[in-house]
C-alpha cells in the first residue's frame, strides 16, 4: 500500500488516522465505493445481501511507512470493525458500549523491526464484536524522515462479518 505516484506511504498528521478497507461489500463500503465481496452464485431469500466476505482470502500487505516530518512521531496500527455505512463524511462509526456479536475471530500476523532496529514477528489471536474498535496491534515511533516496512497478514476466517478495516494512527506529541 503507497501513496499515488510513490513508493512509500505517508504517516497520518499527529491525531489523524487513515484506514484501508479489508473487507467491503453492497452498501457497506465506507465511502470508497469498493465492493471487494466476492460476486455470489445464488442467493436465497433468508439471506443477508452479499454479506459473505472474502472467505479463505489470504491478505498480505505490506505498508513502507514514511513519517515525512522534521519530528518523532509515534503510530499505532489496528484492525477495526467499524459500523456497515456507505456514506463516512463524519468519520468510521463504532458502537460504545458493544453488543454481543462477534464479527471477526482470527489471527493476524504482524513482521516489522521495532524501534532498536530488530525484526519482530507477531501473531494476535483477535476476537472482535460488530462496531469495535481495534486495540493496538503495534506501537511504532518514527524519527523524522525514517522509513519502515509493516507487513500485515491474515487468512479471512469463514465465520467472520464484514467490514474490516486496517487503521494507521498516528498519536498527539
Amino acid at each position: 500500500m503507497v501513496d499515488g505516484g510513490s513508493d512509500r506511504l505517508q504517516i497520518p498528521s499527529p491525531g489523524q488516522a487513515f484506514s484501508y478497507g479489508l473487507s467491503l461489500l453492497h452498501r457497506g463500503t465506507m465511502g470508497t465505493g469498493q465492493n471487494q465481496t466476492a460476486q455470489l452464485i445464488r442467493r436465497y431469500p433468508d439471506t443477508a445481501y452479499e454479506a459473505h466476505g472474502n472467505y479463505a482470502i489470504e491478505y498480505n500487505l505490506s505498508m513502507p511507512l514514511h513519517n515525512a516530518t522534521d519530528r518523532n512521531q509515534t503510530l499505532t496500527i489496528a484492525l477495526e470493525n467499524p459500523l456497515k455505512r456507505e456514506d463516512t463524511k463524519q468519520g468510521l462509526r463504532f458502537f460504545d458500549p458493544l453488543p454481543r456479536s462477534v464479527f471477526f475471530r482470527g489471527t493476524v500476523r504482524l513482521r516489522y523491526k521495532d524501534d532498536a532496529g530488530l525484526p519482530k514477528t507477531r501473531y494476535v489471536h483477535l476476537v472482535m464484536r460488530r462496531g469495535q474498535t481495534g486495540e493496538p496491534l503495534a506501537t511504532l515511533s518514527l524519527k523524522p524522515d525514517e522509513r519502515r516496512l509493516v507487513e500485515f497478514d491474515f487468512i479471512y476466517p469463514p465465520d467472520a462479518t464484514p467490514p474490516q478495516v486496517l487503521t494507521v494512527r498516528t498519536l498527539e506529541n
